[in-house]
């Protein structure tokens, strides 16, 4: 897959991507504009779906060539090379995005943008000094004034802004049927806490500077 990134104007963190692929238009498909039954094809391939150590795939952006369509011996489908642009969503590191907190844990802040949910961002990389609550199930930034010690939470709903520091592309390619150790039935919640399933994309971000944290905590 050829890569070769740009920018949308005034969205930083989406990118257009050039990629190369041959589509398989089936013959129930041919009475269709050739365009037009591709555009489909890709974006029923593509959207939504993370690419390895390109990004998140949102929607086709042009196609920029069509090669020759071929139809190969036992199959009626035609076959056509397909250079195209995909805006995708991969911000860039040192980037400031704001989204809504999911949830907390002792693993830290989980953060949605509302359309990518795999954002962290680490204990280590909070307002400090920072304690977990376990009662309420949130992060606390216990914030130093000269009357003491005020608890601000980190309470799920609000927004934050935060910077991207690292991100992690997993390769989650099926490898084979996966072995089952005992016909037992799980218990409850089981596939939630032994078996969760790894994010093929994550972001790892922080709020450990000034201006970064709950928008309540500057617009106050």
């Amino acid at each position: 897959m050829k890569a070769r990134v740009g920018h949308l104007q005034g969205k930083r963190m989406f990118v257009v991507v050039e990629m190369v692929d041959t589509v398989r238009i089936p013959p129930w498909q041919f009475q269709r504009q050739l365009n037009e039954a591709i555009a489909e094809e890709l974006n029923k391939k593509l959207a939504n779906k993370v690419v390895y150590n390109v990004g998140l795939c949102i929607c086709l952006y042009d196609i920029t060539k069509l090669e020759d369509s071929y139809i190969f011996p036992g199959d009626g489908a035609s076959h056509t090379k397909v250079h195209f642009r995909y805006v995708v969503f991969h911000p860039f590191l040192d980037e400031i995005l704001v989204g809504k907190i999911k949830y907390c844990s002792q693993e830290g802040v989980h953060v949605s943008l509302g359309f990518f949910d795999d954002i962290i961002i680490p204990p280590e990389s909070l307002q400090q000094p920072a304690k977990f609550d376990e009662a309420e199930q949130v992060w606390v930034w216990e914030y130093e004034t000269d009357e003491g010690a005020h608890d601000l939470y980190m309470d799920q709903g609000e927004e934050i802004r935060f910077r991207v520091t690292d991100e992690l592309f997993l390769d989650t390619s099926p490898t084979g049927p996966a072995v089952t150790a005992t016909d037992t039935p799980a218990a409850p919640g089981a596939e939630d806490s032994g078996q969760k399933k790894e994010a093929p994309y994550t972001l790892i971000g922080s709020i450990s500077e000034p201006g970064l944290g709950l928008l309540s905590w500057w617009n106050s």
